[in-house]
């Protein structure tokens, strides 16, 4: 028997989870992420503290292994996570300052500068990116506007996966995938640019060396085996960004196999073979990364999602919250028994989910949520059948996005998130697409994709193709009503209008 562990480094939990090489998961356990406030002066700005990461780290990993015969059988260990927030590190390895969070507002300054003397059009043409405030470059730029005697000292500037390898290993490296989030890589050479070093400021010097996902870096060495448990000399292989990686145990690792994360946003993602990096897309609000799965990349297109369907629960769903406390059952099936009542098109009610802006098919972050079509005949099972199906149609205008811009004709839809326990949504959503969506029984993707790649690394599997035919979980397939599908297809036309008719009245509100 032999064992593969991923650590998933997230924005709510630090997990280390043990895998066999059928991707079953023999151990696990976590601790919390913790986010810090700890300026009076600037009570929004938000840290990680480096040495909670890697103790929370280092406990999960202890905890996990205690449950195993034998930690010997550990062949190999690799981390994935959150993408953009980065540590300075000097020669001795000591760190320099907090993480900045993806949550911290401070780097609004830097983020203009660069959108002013850059600007998105060249940004996406060389790196595939958008312009985030929260990109690592940005926090390097403050860094050097308000620290600059902390710059002066640092040796690497270390993203937050590539700190808990370092913490393992003591390497100093980054994958492609990582890089894609600083705004410095060219997605064509797969290096950093030196057009936007120029532009930037940012000396390369900075910057870990990038590597393909699945390179073996180093082994843990002996203070890393007497915090964590793992054996010294486990390889430690370079993992990736978090939702990358979780692309690896269903198969979207494949040209034309479409994954669809459901969750607080809606995160649709497919692999390419070459990047696009054309205005069309820009325009349209596309990522394009590269991939963990070798020679590849990938097109992501987001919106944010589940968090109007909390929203609307939050606000209107108090009666179903007390019928669950009395009844028995959760709220949740008495809202979704209401929306299922209602029927499609919601007597004429529809919802445009942009309560946190636009991303797709048009970047507005001005434009706001709406209902239309209200009469005094709508009721509240309308009113959430048309949150659902605004968010499906939302859905649809990425797919449609990917056809047109990225030029990528989808083969197989599959979902994965904690949206594809709500069987309404999903299958509204293949009512409207008009195509099957399957939702894999693969659990815990993110940090199995982590131990595929340690995997790889190690030679335990030949390849990508070879470990998700060993781990792969086929789930429940939800098959269209085309009935429904014809009848979706002509709403989803008047759907399109909303934004454009509400654009100038949101933008002024």
């Amino acid at each position: 028997m032999s064992y593969l562990v991923g650590i998933d480094l997230g924005s709510t939990s630090l997990k280390a989870v043990i895998y066999d090489l059928a991707g079953h998961a023999v151990a696990k356990a976590s601790r919390p992420t913790q986010v810090f406030n700890p300026d009076p002066a600037h009570p929004d700005w938000a840290i990680w503290k480096p040495e909670q990461i890697w103790g929370g780290t280092a406990e999960a990993l202890r905890e996990a292994i205690s449950r195993l015969d034998d930690p010997k059988k550990i062949r190999a260990v690799a981390v994935t996570g959150m993408g953009m927030d980065g540590v300075p590190m000097d020669k001795e390895g000591r760190w320099l300052y907090p993480f900045i969070s993806w949550h911290c507002p401070r780097t609004a300054p830097q983020h203009a500068w660069w959108v002013e003397h850059i600007g998105a059009e060249k940004q996406f043409a060389i790196s595939g990116n958008p312009l985030w405030a929260i990109k690592s470059a940005l926090r390097i730029l403050w860094m050097r506007e308000n620290e600059p005697a902390i710059l002066d000292k640092t040796d690497k500037w270390l993203l937050i996966e590539d700190f808990l390898n370092f913490m393992l290993c003591g390497v100093r490296a980054t994958d492609y995938s990582m890089a894609s989030n600083t705004l410095l890589l060219d997605q064509r050479t797969r290096r950093y640019s030196d057009e936007l070093l120029r532009l930037s400021g940012i000396e390369r010097r900075w910057l870990c060396d990038p590597l393909p996902s699945g390179t073996p870096l180093g082994e843990v060495h002996a203070q890393a085996a007497a915090a964590t448990g793992l054996p010294a000399g486990t390889p430690v292989i370079l993992g990736g960004h978090d939702f990358l990686c979780g692309m690896l145990p269903v198969g979207a690792f494949k040209p034309g196999v479409v994954l669809d994360v459901m969750g607080t946003w809606d995160i649709v993602t497919v692999a390419i073979e070459q990047p696009v990096l054309t205005p069309a897309v820009q325009r349209m609000g596309w990522w394009i990364d590269s991939h963990v799965a070798r020679d590849m990349y990938v097109a992501m297109g987001t919106a944010v999602s589940a968090d109007m369907l909390e929203w609307f629960r939050r606000e209107y769903g108090q009666p179903e919250k007390a019928q669950a406390a009395a009844a028995g059952g959760k709220d949740w099936d008495y809202l979704m028994a209401a929306a299922e009542a209602s029927p499609p098109g919601a007597h004429g009610v529809m919802f445009l989910p942009h309560m946190s802006g636009c991303t797709i098919p048009a970047p507005d972050p001005k434009s706001k949520g709406a209902f239309i079509g209200l009469r005094n005949i709508a009721t509240k099972g309308d009113m959430i059948r048309a949150v659902i199906e605004g968010l499906n149609y939302q859905f649809l205008e990425i797919m449609a996005g990917l056809e047109t811009a990225v030029g990528v004709t989808p083969q197989k839809l599959l979902a994965g998130g904690g949206g594809t326990s709500n069987r309404f949504w999903m299958q509204n959503r293949a009512d409207m697409a008009g195509r099957a969506i399957e939702a894999p029984a693969v659990e815990e993707t993110t940090p199995l994709g982590a131990a595929i790649l340690a995997g790889i690394g190690v030679g335990l599997y030949k390849n990508e193709e070879d470990a998700f035919r060993q781990v792969y979980r086929p789930g429940r397939v939800y098959e269209p009503d085309l009935k429904l599908t014809a009848f979706y297809a002509e709403r989803f036309e008047v759907f399109r209008k909303i934004y454009p008719a509400l654009k100038e009245i949101n933008g002024g509100l």
